[in-house]
């Protein structure tokens, strides 16, 4: 034993740099990844009796946060495109939670018609809707349509929740105070809405329709807010953090791109962190007076000029109205 304790003091002894470099790098790397994980959603408010629809609720960001919603006691209504995967993930969350009540609609965000009759069926059967969390979304696609005509990425994260939320505004005032928050992107910095070419025909890049798209859902919150002043409906715009889901599946489509990426997968964050903020937006008591923010790792921070532009904002407005029919 002496002999065994002799040589790993020797052993330290002769490589003291070495191990201090070692260890300074992985406490390095721990703070790293700790600082990465972002915030923390610690309210503890209850949600018993309250109702609460999650678009994209079926996998992602957006089951943990039904999760943690359905944990709160809420009536959770996921609403997704998938029935089969729906129906399997809301078991989990069931299982997960404790609580017996989630139910599944089905919401195609890439048909207007879809969006008219899950609007429909909530409003027939549904007494209340205290929040909405316009989750789903789609990433860097190739140049798609959607059954109305719209360029997939602009027509499904922004047209389809825009008209999802006219059409519940009214049962959303009557369950006021209630919440509505939309999940969209530190992309939006980088963002510009093409009015001339909403649907980018003219010259399409996926990164450029995710970018506008992103800060439609800004823009789209920000007028939000001014139009539901007084209601007792509030609004909230977030980043998530760069997550491991779904999401990405046409950004690392590639076998090279996953190779050259999988070292730095640890520093993304899980669906669990990445949910915190949307949970945060849509339950924690300090932002009850608050409308038309946008937040990033449960904090507030302030959207690029053009996701605060008044201007835009409105004319956004106008065009999304002429093009879902609301107009």
């Amino acid at each position: 034993m002496q002999d065994y304790t002799k040589q790993v003091k020797e052993f330290v002894d002769e490589h003291r740099v070495a191990l201090t470099v070692v260890l300074a790098s992985g406490v390095s790397v721990f703070a790293l990844r700790k600082w990465l994980a972002g915030g923390v959603c610690r309210s503890k408010v209850r949600l018993d009796g309250k109702t609460v629809l999650i678009t994209g609720a079926n996998s992602g960001i957006g089951k943990e946060t039904a999760v943690d919603i359905a944990r709160r006691g809420a009536r959770v209504i996921m609403a997704c495109r998938d029935m089969d995967r729906a129906n399997k993930a809301a078991e989990e969350i069931r299982k997960r939670s404790g609580n017996g009540n989630i139910v599944v609609r089905r919401l195609d965000l890439a048909s207007l018609q879809s969006v008219r009759a899950l609007a429909k069926e909530i409003k027939d059967n549904e007494d209340r809707l205290d929040i909405l969390i316009n989750n789903a979304g789609v990433m860097m696609c190739p140049k798609w349509q959607t059954e109305d005509g719209f360029e997939m990425q602009f027509g499904v994260n922004h047209l389809g929740h825009f008209l999802l939320t006219n059409l519940l505004l009214d049962l959303l005032k009557k369950s006021a105070p209630s919440r509505i928050v939309n999940v969209s992107s530190v992309a939006h910095e980088t963002g510009k809405i093409h009015f001339d070419d909403i649907n980018l025909d003219k010259n399409y890049n996926s990164y450029t329709s995710y970018l506008q798209s992103k800060l439609a859902n800004v823009l789209f919150n920000h007028e939000l807010a001014v139009r539901l002043k007084g209601t007792g409906v509030t609004t909230y715009a977030l980043h998530p953090g760069v997550i491991r889901t779904e999401l990405g599946r046409h950004v690392f489509s590639s076998l090279w791109k996953r190779v050259l990426f999988k070292p730095f997968m640890f520093m993304i964050k899980t669906p669990w962190e990445g949910a915190q903020t949307s949970i945060y937006c849509a339950v924690d008591e300090s932002l009850k007076n608050s409308s038309g923010l946008y937040y990033s790792d449960c904090a507030p921070k302030q959207a690029a000029p053009q996701g605060r532009d008044d201007a835009a904002a409105r004319r956004l407005w106008d065009l999304s109205a002429s093009m879902v029919g609301l107009a």
